[in-house]
């Protein structure tokens, strides 16, 4: 099946930046798309936002359904049954999208990833496992099993957010994620906010400062 192409909002001006923002289980690359307008950016922000489409594979946890997914969810156990071979697979897919920006002229270090939920799973292992020397990466309402691969890009910033409430990903999973980074050597800026797997709009002006925060 062909691949769909990313959703992309160009800024007015010239791009001086780009995030690379995957959605989660079961949305598409439009889900956060509606988000960009309520981050609080000047008009002159210049950052180009990309939202891809997750494949539609079976996930177990849902009884086989097809979907937009990044890998699959064998159960509950978020932390220890884990599809390491799905999560590979989508890393490459991010990996190429990042090697897209880099053809057309922009600098390993003025791109940005993100993602919400499997998402943010994603935009951490790729961030912190490939090659690039990024300018940073965003897990929102995520977790992240296997941390012990990361051990490279040791000044990357690293933004994660959580809801207090989440019944999706505990945030038990989401503060042990941490630890886990933080035992790696990085330093994670670390928000929490009462609400469940969402997004909130305190949470949204906290990612706009953040972005702008972060100079080439």
């Amino acid at each position: 099946m062909k691949q769909e192409p990313p959703v992309l909002i160009e800024p007015q001006g010239k791009v001086q930046k780009t995030v690379i923002w995957l959605h989660g289980l079961g949305a598409d690359g439009h889900d956060f798309e509606p988000v960009v307008p309520q981050l609080g950016l000047p008009e002159d922000h210049g950052i180009r936002f990309i939202f891809p489409h997750a494949p539609i594979n079976p996930v177990t946890i849902n009884g086989g359904m097809q979907m937009h997914s990044w890998y699959d969810i064998r159960s509950e156990d978020l932390m220890n049954d884990v599809d390491a071979a799905g999560i590979r697979v989508a890393c490459y897919r991010v990996f190429e999208l990042i090697e897209n920006q880099l053809k057309q002229g922009m600098a390993a270090e003025d791109i940005i990833l993100a993602g919400f939920s499997q998402g943010g799973l994603i935009a951490l292992h790729a961030a912190l496992s490939g090659q690039y020397e990024l300018g940073g990466v965003m897990g929102l309402s995520t977790y992240c099993p296997m941390a012990e691969q990361f051990y490279l890009h040791r000044k990357m910033p690293i933004l994660m957010m959580h809801g207090l409430y989440d019944p999706v990903v505990p945030l038990a999973s989401a503060e042990a994620s941490r630890a886990a980074i933080e035992k790696g050597g990085y330093q994670v800026e670390w928000h929490t906010y009462p609400m469940a797997h969402q997004v909130c709009a305190e949470q949204l002006l906290k990612i706009g400062e953040w972005l702008q925060q972060r100079e080439a």
